[in-house]
């Protein structure tokens, strides 16, 4: 990881991050407690760790890096993106949202809050995503 990623990532975690990575932490824990919920569970703990660190790195469809389609990327995954929206997807992506507002009043915050955008957007649609260096 390159030093300007290190130090954002660093900031990130005391400006706001690591309070999403707890939230992304939570809905992975209830998804995986109640036992039909291990696909979503899995999905929400990658996007916590990606949270937690996520400068150096970006989000990207499965399908779209190996050229296959899967589980994750097709029917099956469009059905569960929409479960989870309903189940945890809208809070989460609130609170990222809610999160880039506030940073986006100051000038040193708006990486942050673009930052926090993406992420909303992955919160509302999860499945079928992997996490890689940028």
């Amino acid at each position: 990881m390159a030093p300007v990623s290190i130090l954002l990532n660093l900031l990130w975690i005391f400006i706001g991050g690591a309070w999403m990575a707890f939230g992304w932490l939570v809905a992975a824990v209830i998804m995986a407690v109640t036992i039909i919920g291990l696909p979503w569970a899995r999905a929400a703990f990658n996007i916590a760790v990606y949270t937690l660190l996520p400068f150096g790195s970006r989000a990207v469809r499965r399908d779209e890096l190996t050229g296959v389609s899967d589980v994750g990327t097709g029917p099956l995954g469009l059905i569960g993106n929409i479960i989870w929206f309903v189940l945890a997807g809208w809070w989460l992506a609130l609170g990222h949202l809610i999160t880039a507002v506030i940073l986006a009043i100051t000038i040193i915050g708006i990486p942050f809050a673009w930052a926090h955008l993406k992420l909303a957007g992955i919160a509302l649609w999860p499945i079928g995503k992997v996490i890689v260096p940028a």
